[in-house]
């Protein structure tokens, strides 16, 4: 085919051009207008705003304690998210498609009512819950629950990086390093960390970009209570409701900092790990 004829063959049609102005405003309507809302409304008094969040003494410990849980949730989703992917990759379990049924199980239920499950398992009436209070460790209504519930609603995120990968990795370059003398650590090191690191690593940046926003489980098993178990996403409903939107907006804009920033450094190592399967 002529290259004249291939570009006008290729030209969008009438129907294309709106299906695609379509899906642009589309976008911009869900995903543009309410950024740049909320960024307008959360910086219209400049930066006393966000010196009003320094100030509070309460809006730091919520921020705080977003930031600490998140963090540890996500370096736990790297480390035994790997382990998951790696038992289901690997070897031949009972059961494997119902227990990679329940590892997706987060993604399609509410999480308020992951937060419910989450309580009447662990709450201080159950018996489970019971026998942990008596350890002086309470799961509800402490931090211990919140990271739980950040878990719970993560747990798919590393787990299902990870599985193509491993799955991709040829077992003849395993063979060749036991052929060689690798211990099973060394092959680990060398065949495996390489290929799967910056899938686990990208995906747990994403459970904790996803945990820095989760509202749903936390409000039921935290308890809200201030400087104790308030998290930020709770701190800005608070906020609303008591008539401080501007707070409320401010707060906003500093999770959506760190989301931004979260997405772009998992862009950026994804990106390399196309290159290194290119």
């Amino acid at each position: 085919m002529k290259p004249a004829a291939a570009a006008y063959a290729l030209a969008p049609t009438r129907t294309g051009r709106v299906l695609r102005h379509a899906g642009v405003l589309y976008i911009l309507a869900l995903v543009a207008l309410p950024l740049l809302a909320v960024l307008w409304f959360g910086v219209a008094d400049g930066i006393d705003t966000l010196r009003h969040i320094a100030g509070s003494s309460t809006a730091r410990a919520a921020l705080w304690l977003t930031l600490w849980t998140s963090t540890l949730v996500g370096v736990l989703n790297v480390l035994f998210g790997t382990a998951t992917a790696w038992v289901l990759v690997r070897y031949p379990i009972p059961g494997k498609s119902t227990v990679s049924a329940l590892l997706d199980l987060p993604l399609a239920i509410p999480t308020l009512v992951a937060g419910v499950m989450l309580a009447i398992l662990y709450g201080p009436t159950s018996v489970l819950g019971h026998e942990f209070v008596l350890l002086g460790m309470p799961i509800i209504f402490a931090q211990p629950g919140i990271v739980l519930a950040l878990l719970f609603v993560t747990v798919p995120f590393v787990v299902r990086a990870v599985e193509p990968v491993l799955s991709e990795i040829d077992l003849g370059e395993e063979e060749a390093a036991k052929t060689l003398g690798a211990s099973p650590l060394q092959i680990f090191r060398t065949v495996y960390l390489p290929a799967i690191a910056p899938a686990a690593l990208s995906s747990g940046i994403r459970s904790l970009g996803r945990a820095l926003g989760e509202f749903g489980s936390v409000v039921v098993v935290a308890g809200n209570i201030p400087m104790r178990t308030l998290t930020a996403p709770v701190f800005i409903l608070g906020e609303i409701e008591s008539g401080a939107p501007r707070m409320a907006a401010a707060m906003s804009v500093v999770l959506l900092a760190m989301a931004l920033a979260l997405h772009g450094l998992a862009h950026v190592i994804e990106g390399k790990l196309g290159a290194l399967h290119d």
